[in-house]
C-alpha cells in the first residue's frame, strides 16, 4: 500500500511539473515608453497571446560598465 501511494504521489507531482512548463510562453517585445513605475510595451502579434492581469517575467540587458576617468 505504501509503494501505491508513494507512485501515486510522484506521478501526480510530475504531472503538475510539466502542465506548469506548458504553460509559459515567449514573447518579443519592445520597451515604447517608461514612466516611473509603469513600462509600456509593444509585442506586436505576439500580444494575443497575453491578456490582462497575465504575470510576465522580463530580462533587462546588463548596463556595460563604462570607463572611469580620473587625473
Amino acid at each position: 500500500m505504501k509503494k501505491q501511494l508513494t507512485a501515486l504521489v510522484m506521478a501526480t507531482m510530475f504531472l503538475a511539473g510539466t502542465t506548469a512548463i506548458g504553460v509559459a510562453g515567449d514573447a518579443i517585445c519592445e520597451v515604447k515608453s517608461v514612466d516611473g513605475t509603469t513600462v509600456v510595451i509593444d509585442c506586436g502579434p505576439d500580444a494575443k497571446k497575453m491578456s490582462v492581469g497575465d504575470k510576465v517575467k522580463i530580462k533587462v540587458k546588463k548596463a556595460t560598465k563604462q570607463a572611469i576617468e580620473g587625473c
